[in-house]
């Protein structure tokens, strides 16, 4: 694994924390990230990893009560997830 990804499987991190230790947001947004990074956490390749990762955001993403400061952040974890699989 190359240092940039890496370092962006590190900020995706750091993102996908904020939200977990964020007690404003619901609780099944806040697990679905836990989700998330555990995803990221696998042994599988990255690619796989991150897709896994994205899907359990997505289907969170789609809940109109999210807090929108959440679906920022969410967005921002999908974001860095994609980047990831397009490097690969």
């Amino acid at each position: 694994m190359s240092q940039d990804n890496k370092e962006e499987i590190e900020r995706c991190f750091n993102v996908l924390d904020k939200i977990i230790n964020d007690n404003s947001i619901p609780k099944n947004i806040r697990r679905a990230a836990k989700n998330a990074k555990t995803e990221m956490q696998g042994d599988e390749d990255l690619t796989v990893r991150a897709t896994n990762a994205i899907s359990e955001l997505n289907e969170v993403n789609e809940d109109p009560n999210i807090p929108v400061h959440a679906r920022t952040e969410i967005w921002n974890a999908i974001s860095i997830l994609e980047g990831l699989t397009v490097d690969n």
